[in-house]
């Protein structure tokens, strides 16, 4: 016991690493103390920064909730006010909608399920459909249907029920239960052709979605274009954020979300059942500790100090799904929860699938993003840059690229309503050993401008490289695209 003392006061030697000094230097100022007594100062400095803490670290937990809620709020807004209406990108999602890092390749159908409104809720999926997933309302993966789901492509009937359900579940559909009230069903026809004419004539034609209730005589479907609109479907990073997150908490069941988080987020005022009404220092503190996280979540994205984010070593292409688990579980819960790979994923993506982590060869659709050039800068809008796609991507259907901006995560508005390329919509020139040269810029390059992505001088992007039907050079890594390079 060399570490210890006999301060006065004390009959024997006391450790010193459980001693508290009266005054103690931090980064946050001197903490004062009297005999261990914190002074009131130093008191009140300590609750501010704890209540501080408390803040950043619900907006980084409550990320995919007040993401679903965007979402939802967003879709209601825009007309999908019952789960029979629908939007439809039957032209496309282009770049008026804020929707995050949404493609410019798929027909998305975009529905909302009210468990409390409408009770269960029936999905009929026609053959032929492709990726479709329902989230909960904390964006938590519910089931997966058409090509990645149970029926396999083939086309079934689907049922979504709460927890607890003892109604009737029909021999052949598949039933699946949720704690949530509100769900987010969200479907992506694959291009035939390149064209979206033949995805949107199926839904149009085979999906249904209505109560259980009304089974005998469903109501007939309503699909609203969202081609050229504008809407926006992503949460806020001010202040009003937390006001976001409170209508989930007092909309949803007690039981969404564990006592932990209900915990973190009483400590801050958000409790089920009561107002939601921050004093001015709260609100203070809210607000500025706003701003910190909303940093932190750039960092975490577009900084990431996670070496298991990087999908080659001599590259600049990452992975938003770190650790290939929906849940964000580290060696299957041995290492407890990624929360900086679960932020990284949901500040700049939406839709939760294990599908996401499958490796089978032809199924199911891959990605990489970047937001940086070979040289490690920023790709900078007023810059021109060339990327090499070597031949023989590994795609079975095809491969697309996206520009998006950094600020909305949304897709880049340009001169080109769909910021993108994609093989078989675009009638790109191939070179003579069958790679793709791929050019961005803010002016159109004389040589093959049919290659160009534009984008904005004075304004940062980045981009996703996207493959549907995904090959083994793909997953074993001997087929690796380019980096984007400076002209």
């Amino acid at each position: 016991m060399s570490d210890t003392v006999t301060p006065e006061g004390f009959n024997t030697p006391i450790p010193a690493k459980i001693m508290t000094a009266d005054q103690v230097e931090t980064r946050i100022g001197t903490l004062e103390f009297d005999d261990g007594f914190p002074t009131q100062a130093t008191a009140d400095l300590l609750f501010d920064h704890l209540d501080f803490l408390r803040a950043i670290e619900a907006f980084l937990v409550g990320v995919p909730a007040a993401s679903l809620e965007a979402m939802h709020t967003g879709m209601v807004e825009f007309g999908v006010t019952a789960c029979n209406k629908v939007a439809i990108a039957d032209g496309l999602l282009d770049s008026n909608p804020l929707f995050l890092t949404g493609n410019t390749d798929t027909v998305y159908v975009s529905a909302i399920l009210d468990l409390e409104r409408d009770g269960p809720t029936v999905i009929e999926v026609p053959p032929g459909c492709g990726p479709t997933t329902v989230n909960d309302a904390w964006f938590r993966f519910i089931t997966d249907l058409g090509k990645p789901g149970p029926d396999r492509g083939q086309g079934g009937t689907y049922l979504i029920v709460p927890e607890g359900y003892d109604g009737p579940r029909p021999d052949g559909w598949f039933v699946s239960e949720s704690p949530a009230r509100i769900h987010w069903l969200i479907f992506r026809g694959l291009l035939v052709d390149g064209k979206p004419e033949a995805p949107t004539q199926l839904f149009h034609e085979g999906l249904k979605v209505y109560p259980l209730s009304q089974a005998d005589d469903p109501p007939a479907m309503e699909f609203i274009s969202m081609t050229g609109k504008q809407f926006n479907t992503i949460h806020a990073n001010d202040v009003t954020f937390f006001e976001e997150l409170d209508a989930v908490i007092q909309r949803e069941p007690l039981a969404v979300i564990d006592d932990e988080i209900r915990g973190l987020l009483c400590a801050i005022g958000i409790k089920k059942g009561t107002p939601f009404a921050p004093d001015e220092r709260m609100k203070g503190l809210l607000t500025e500790a706003i701003k910190v996280a909303n940093g932190t979540a750039r960092a975490i994205s577009f900084k990431t100090r996670d070496p298991e984010a990087m999908k080659y070593p001599d590259r600049r292409w990452k992975t938003a799904f770190i650790g290939n688990d929906y849940r964000w579980l580290v060696d299957d819960g041995v290492g407890g929860r990624a929360v900086d790979a679960r932020t990284l994923f949901f500040y700049l993506a939406t839709v939760n699938t294990p599908a996401m982590a499958l490796h089978i060869p032809g199924v199911g659709s891959q990605y990489a993003y970047t937001e940086h050039d070979s040289d490690g800068e920023y790709l900078d809008g007023g810059r021109s840059y060339s990327m090499h796609v070597p031949a023989d991507v590994p795609a079975k259907d095809f491969w697309s690229i996206v520009a998006y901006d950094p600020q909305t995560r949304s897709e880049l508005q340009t001169g080109q309503p769909y910021p993108s390329l994609n093989n078989t919509r675009n009638p790109m020139t191939a070179n003579d050993d069958g790679s793709f040269t791929l050019t961005f810029g803010p002016d159109e390059p004389a040589e093959n401008p049919e290659n160009w992505i534009q984008t904005v001088p004075g304004k940062k992007w980045f981009t996703i490289f996207r493959l549907y039907g995904p090959l083994e050079p793909w997953f074993d890594k001997t087929w690796i695209p380019g980096d984007i390079e400076p002209a």
